[in-house]
């Protein structure tokens, strides 16, 4: 079974939305019929809440913006200084056209939150985009009790487990040093919001200096403001970038810097990888075109994507963007009242599912799997 597009597909169901559900699907995005406004929009609306700020979630042109406060700096440098925003810390609540919103750690990015709703006596959360590992560089994911809870399926089918963080890091250093031996730059190409900064969190600086892309650096400042400690990092335009630290350093840069002049700087030879949840799959890394690939993933893999649905206790789901199909069909067999959610999300984060996605692998072939 390959997994759903992000946009546009027919979803399984094993219920039907009825006239009392807060949330439903409509073309501009996720609307809330009580409160009349919507959760990450991607068209145009008068009232959006925005679950943090990856491109396909935040976009321009609405009228008035709902985030948390982390989020602000990243909203402000994305979508431009003049947007009509307000800002919430997490669990403060708020009235609008008598639904109580409310904004809950989701653990993906700086400011990530997951939107509580309560109203006539029912609970809903869309939780956006998460992930249930801590990585010190955002509040970790809480679960938040509900009714109905809307959860993302980017990775959900079983095969996706990501290795713990001390693992992923220890293979980084590795990779570094033995480039660092053989005289070359190790190019890791990462998104410039989440990852960058959650390798520049965890990555070792003393192995050697750290460059970074000026798509990177306007971000790094804005988790520095919010009190995230990043290891220092270097501009090739810095002075202390020569020729011999360059050849010797870890250099950071988006996918679109991929054989841009830029990389030019760094000499020849140069070692590259890639850090994606999508790194797990074979062919994903030849498709990329580099030499090694790092399974790095802020979302949620599968066992992570079941602990945060238990912990709601919410017996009503709604899965958007992923393996929706796979998801509704695993939820229903656990007795859970499951539907997709059409959606346009799922566009910058993480890359799109490699062409040759993994053979048909059901959910009832990992019984470790806590349900």
């Amino acid at each position: 079974m390959t997994t759903a597009p992000n946009t546009g597909h027919d979803v399984g169901s094993c219920a039907a939305t009825t006239g009392r559900d807060l949330v439903v699907a409509r073309p501009e995005g996720l609307y809330c019929p009580p409160g009349d406004f919507f959760i990450d929009p991607w068209q145009p609306v008068d009232r959006a809440i925005v679950t943090h700020g990856h491109s396909d979630h935040a976009r321009m042109g609405h009228g008035h913006y709902l985030a948390h406060d982390d989020s602000a700096g990243i909203l402000r440098t994305r979508l431009g200084a003049g947007i009509d925003l307000q800002t919430l810390p997490y669990g403060e609540a708020i009235e609008h056209h008598g639904v109580r919103v409310s904004l809950h750690p989701a653990g993906h990015v700086l400011g990530s939150a997951q939107v509580r709703l309560a109203h006539g006596g029912q609970v809903w959360v869309a939780s956006g985009d998460y992930k249930t590992e801590a990585d010190g560089t955002c509040t970790p994911f809480e679960p938040v009790p509900c009714d109905c809870f809307i959860t993302e399926s980017t990775f959900g089918l079983p095969i996706y487990r990501w290795p713990a963080q001390a693992e992923l890091f220890a293979q980084i250093h590795d990779w570094w040093r033995h480039n660092q031996q053989e005289g070359r730059a190790s190019v890791l190409f990462c998104y410039a919001f989440g990852k960058a900064q959650r390798i520049l969190h965890g990555v070792d600086a003393a192995i050697g200096p750290i460059v970074v892309h000026g798509a990177i650096e306007p971000l790094n400042e804005v988790y520095r403001a919010a009190g995230v400690a990043l290891a220092p990092t270097l501009r090739v335009t810095d002075p202390g970038a020569d020729a011999a630290s360059l050849r010797r350093a870890l250099v950071l840069a988006p996918p679109s810097a991929q054989g841009t002049p830029w990389l030019r700087r760094f000499g020849s030879g140069q070692s590259d990888a890639f850090a994606s949840g999508w790194m797990l799959l074979r062919g994903a890394r030849r498709r990329r075109g580099v030499d090694r690939g790092f399974v790095m993933s802020d979302h949620a893999d599968w066992p992570g994507l079941q602990q945060a649905i238990a912990g709601t206790g919410a017996d009503r789901v709604r899965v958007t963007h992923g393996s929706v199909d796979v998801m509704v069909r695993w939820l229903c067999e656990l007795g859970l009242d499951a539907q997709g959610l059409r959606t346009d999300y799922g566009a910058e984060d993480d890359a799109p599912a490699p062409p040759d996605t993994p053979p048909d692998t059901p959910p009832d072939t990992a019984p470790d799997v806590p349900p």
